[in-house]
């Protein structure tokens, strides 16, 4: 699918916030689905961008520019078109009926909550994460989006000092959630996942691996996970996942 360039503004040094236009109707995502964009044609891999919001006529992808791809996706102008396989992977379940769900966003790892707080239409309660307050993004949206936003940071420069799982084993005790859905780095949600065990309230993870295809043909981004008889397997994070249940994953 092709998709025309709306707007490309740079939200903090290296994060980029990306919105376009599907050249076609695309069905709706469920919040963690991601898109595979084909960034330029000198790189022949795509790179898998997770969905920050979407809209009847327009997708918006939160980035950091890391590498040759994503560098040249950081320099697309409006009116261009970019390629792009929309929506991917398993995502998360967002229901708004019943009690809250607990979004837990850290770092790069923040932009796919935004979704998931507009799928949950204003039930959601959201915590996020940062090493420090020049990395903060999308507190905006969330706190326009969640009832109650609670921030933390590594250094204590904005919001709580500390990290995200001691946030969530406060706010667990204080409220009881439907479910937990977590995105950011490996440490953040296997800390996540063991609070929530803790509470007794179901976790959902959204992992993050290397993908090649990006359609669970390659086997690149295989992580360990539980076998359903005992024992352990491999699955495929583009595939199977990016988001598992977080008592299937071997951490």
């Amino acid at each position: 699918m092709l998709a025309t360039v709306l707007s490309l503004a740079e939200l903090r040094p290296g994060a980029f916030d990306l919105r376009l236009e599907p050249s076609e109707p695309c069905r709706k995502a469920r919040a963690g689905q991601f898109a595979h964009i084909l960034c330029g044609p000198e790189n022949l891999l795509r790179r898998p961008i997770s969905l920050c919001d979407q809209r009847e006529d327009m997708l918006r992808f939160v980035f950091e520019k890391k590498g040759a791809g994503t560098s040249w996706l950081a320099r697309r102008r409006p009116g261009e078109t970019v390629d792009l396989l929309f929506p991917l992977g398993r995502g998360f379940t967002a229901n708004p009926d019943g009690p809250p769900t607990l979004l837990v966003g850290g770092g790069a790892g923040v932009p796919p909550m935004v979704y998931a707080a507009r799928r949950l239409n204003g039930t959601a309660h959201a915590v996020t994460g940062f090493r420090t307050a020049g990395l903060a993004m999308l507190l905006d949206d969330l706190n326009a989006l969640c009832p109650k936003v609670e921030v933390c940071s590594d250094d204590g420069s904005l919001g709580a000092r500390g990290f995200v799982d001691a946030v969530c084993r406060r706010l667990m005790g204080e409220t009881a959630y439907a479910r937990v859905l977590a995105c950011g780095p490996k440490p953040m949600l296997r800390a996540v996942a063991a609070a929530a065990a803790e509470f007794d309230v179901p976790c959902e993870v959204s992992l993050e691996e290397r993908m090649g295809c990006g359609l669970g043909a390659c086997l690149g981004c295989a992580c360990r996970t539980k076998a359903p008889g005992g024992g352990e397997t491999y699955s495929r994070v583009c595939q199977d996942g990016p988001v598992f249940d977080a008592g299937e994953v071997i951490w």
